[in-house]
């Protein structure tokens, strides 16, 4: 795992002739990262539960200057804390946590502290109800789960 400038955690995977970089925070990142290193942006997946990247443009993601998605049938939906409506989600989450647990004000503020904080969260909801909150990195192992990434190839000539 390297940092880049931004102070982001990137994945560098070592294809047969390039490197591949992701774990990104926005699409403009990658561009940036990709113009600094002389590099190219790519999507990637990761698919059948594996860390295996495969470059690919499935998810048309350097179209729509998107840098993550996640498909899981038309059953699961994946909200990254950078898409609109996760604080949305996560405030509703909150509310019926501490409504569950009859908590404190303060132990309330301390459970937003949690999911802000978190790495990366993402919030998986299962036929429109909340199932779960997991990572971007563990997202690749989840439900069968098709993720894809933007990221940035560099070539190793």
């Amino acid at each position: 795992m390297e940092t880049n400038d931004y102070d982001q955690k990137l994945n560098k995977y070592d294809l047969e002739d390039q490197s591949i970089y992701t774990g990104f925070s926005s699409f403009d990142d990658a561009e940036r990262y990709s113009q600094e290193k002389n590099g190219k942006l790519v999507e990637v997946s990761f698919k059948d539960g594996n860390d295996n990247p495969q470059i690919t443009d499935e998810a048309h993601l350097i179209d729509k200057k998107l840098h993550y998605f996640v498909e899981a049938g038309d059953e699961y939906k994946f909200i990254h804390s950078s898409d609109p409506g996760f604080r949305d989600y996560a405030d509703e989450l909150q509310k019926i946590k501490a409504k569950m647990r009859e908590d404190a004000p303060d132990e309330r503020y301390i459970a937003n502290f949690e999911i802000e904080n978190s790495e990366d969260p993402i919030i998986v909801i299962k036929n429109d109800h909340f199932e779960s909150v997991t990572s971007r990195e563990r997202s690749k192992y989840l439900k069968h789960a098709k993720v894809y990434e933007i990221g940035v190839s560099i070539s190793k000539s």
